[in-house]
């Protein structure tokens, strides 16, 4: 029989700014998973979306997880260096004719879309978005954490949008895409992204891609409830004190970190956290309250 398939995962900031703890809590989850399966961990910049990204950010991000030992391997990929497959493989979705032109406003767009664009006609050179069309299948998949999570894509989400008006490819596509050009088997990334994964799995139905196993951690939240981000004013992480960081990301993903280690340097607390990572104890979680700054 053939050896089981070696471990390869991903983590994917954005670069719209220096990465903040709920960044590095999802990264540090992923790298633990990564290791603790003597798998690769690989680097890609999402960085597409140019209108918010932040010149310096992406270096920035490097130097955060090089300060906290999250290393990668092989090159950091650039999503902004692919745009060439992109087209590629929206050529070839348009000559199956699994995609068509939407010049809906962004009133349209309020809640699930109708389909409104599905049979017009338009102008050649009408400002539009793509999108693609959606049918009745249930995507079903199991996630480590979340158990089984099921969509009907057709009436919870409409045909959605692979390339927006302004020429940005948009996030589901693109994610899509470079996890299988990455050979992408796991993700472990944030419960705020999974209602996307229904949309990125029928994707890869639709292109013949593999489908990598998901486990959705939970986000951090702050003193109002809401998820940490740039929306939210989510300062940047402290490198100052990184075994400090640490060791509170640890206590938060549930790892309960022995007290002895609480002064450790943060490579001995990573090197226990491989050999002690048990995403089990997040099942009951789907969102977790910062617990220090």
């Amino acid at each position: 029989m053939p050896g089981k398939q070696p471990y390869i995962g991903r983590f994917a900031p954005s670069p719209t700014g220096p990465l903040h703890l709920g960044s590095l809590y999802t990264a540090l989850a992923s790298f633990l998973q990564a290791r603790s399966h003597q798998g690769k961990w690989l680097l890609r910049v999402d960085d597409l979306d140019t209108l918010r990204n932040i010149k310096g950010s992406a270096d920035s991000i490097l130097k955060t997880l090089d300060v906290f030992n999250l290393y990668w391997d092989d090159s950091v990929v650039y999503q902004s260096r692919h745009l060439d497959v992109y087209e590629e493989i929206l050529d070839k979705l348009a000559k199956n004719g699994l995609i068509y032109p939407c010049t809906c406003s962004r009133k349209t767009l309020a809640g699930i879309y109708s389909g409104l664009c599905r049979n017009k006609q338009h102008l050649h050179n009408s400002q539009h978005s793509l999108r693609i069309k959606t049918d009745e299948r249930i995507i079903s998949f199991q996630d480590e954490l979340q158990g089984l999570i099921s969509h009907n894509l057709a009436r919870q989400h409409g045909d959605f949008i692979l390339k927006r008006k302004d020429r940005v490819f948009a996030y589901q596509f693109a994610v899509a895409v470079d996890d299988s050009l990455q050979q992408i088997n796991h993700v472990v990334r944030g419960f705020d992204l999974l209602d996307s994964t229904p949309r990125q799995i029928y994707l890869q139905q639709m292109l013949g891609f593999a489908t990598p196993g998901y486990m959705h951690v939970p986000v951090i939240i702050n003193e109002q409830g809401y998820k940490l981000s740039k929306q939210t004013c989510a300062t940047a992480v402290d490198i100052k004190t990184p075994q400090f960081v640490i060791f509170g990301l640890l206590e938060l993903l549930q790892q309960n970190p022995p007290c002895e280690l609480q002064n450790a340097p943060s490579t001995e607390l990573l090197n226990w956290a491989i050999d002690h990572w048990n995403p089990s104890l997040l099942k009951d979680f789907r969102a977790v309250s910062q617990q220090f700054h």
